[in-house]
Order: structure tokens, then sequence, then C-alpha cells
């Protein structure tokens, strides 16, 4: 009898799994995510270290200070970005991209005076620009460069030469 709620015992704990709730889900979730040490403030962007990249459809105009391009062992790719308007105004902000997962995080925003406000937001799907930048640019195949040299080079001519004919683009455009 023993042997037999031994093996009933067992038999329980290998049934299929259940469907997770979406509290289970989320902490699950929370639970994976990678450790970050938060960086340091870069300094505010020079012209001279801009380097432009295309986002089609988007009457901005953007660029990422060559500069600053840094990627941590974390798997996240952390760059100053610069989203010129039409009219000519600069928007300054301290991003990075987790290459793994496909996410974006805002460190801080810039300001002309060169000085940096705000506070790093939660991790969360990716922006058009930076959908760009992580298919394109930084996290080809989701693996995160493995230097600035190898970013720049990527700006410089128009997209990483990995860019090009894979599958499992996790910067995939959705809407397509």
């Amino acid at each position: 009898m023993r042997a037999l709620a031994a093996v009933l015992v067992l038999l329980a704990g290998c049934s299929a799994p259940k469907d997770q709730s979406d509290w289970e889900r989320q902490h699950i979730k929370a639970a994976e995510r990678i450790d970050e040490q938060l960086p340091r403030l870069p300094p505010p962007p020079q012209r001279a270290s801009l380097l432009e990249f295309p986002v089609s459809g988007s009457t901005v105009r953007f660029f990422v200070d060559g500069s600053s391009l840094e990627p941590g062992r974390d798997g996240v790719v952390r760059y100053v970005l610069v989203a010129r308007t039409a009219g000519g105004v600069d928007n300054v902000s301290f991003e990075g991209i987790r290459c793994a997962t496909g996410e974006s995080r805002r460190y801080a925003v810039g300001h002309p005076d060169g000085s940096w406000t705000g506070r790093p937001n939660d991790w969360q799907p990716v922006l058009p620009w930076q959908r760009v930048l992580g298919r394109e640019y930084f996290c080809v195949q989701g693996v995160p460069i493995h230097d600035r040299g190898e970013g720049v080079r990527a700006l410089q001519e128009g997209g990483h030469p990995f860019a090009r004919g894979f599958s499992g683009d996790r910067f995939r455009d959705s809407r397509r």
C-alpha cells in the first residue's frame, strides 16, 4: 500500500503543466529578469560624434552619439540618442536596449545645458527607432554587439553585416 501511495504522489508531480495566471506570468517574468547595474550618465552628445540612422516613415532625424555607445556585460546596449525634429529641435535621451528580450529603457533625458534629469523607466517594448537600432545595428539576432567599434561601424555602414538574411528577429515589427 505504501508503494502505491508513493507512486501516486510521484505521478501527481509529473502531471502536465497547468496554465499560469496573469499574476504568475508577471512574477515569474520579473524573477527571470537580468539584474542590471544602473550606468553612469554619459557626457552630453557632441555634434562631431553623431551618427545618423534612418527610420522609415518618420519626419524626425535620428542620431546616436557614437562616443556614448556601450554594450554592457548584462546584454544591454546603451547609447545617447538625438532625435532632431523638422524644426531643428534636438530631443536627447540616454537609452538602453536589452537584446535578449527586445525591450528598451530610458535612463535620463538631456537638456540644452548638457545636464541630465529623470529616473530610469521600466523595461518596455521597443519604439520604432529602437526597433531599427536593435534589428539593424546593435542586437542582430538578439546578440548584442561586442564593443563600441562594432556598433559605430554598423552605423557608419548603414547596418550590421549580419543583419541581412537571418530569422529569429526579436525586433520584428508586430504590425507587419
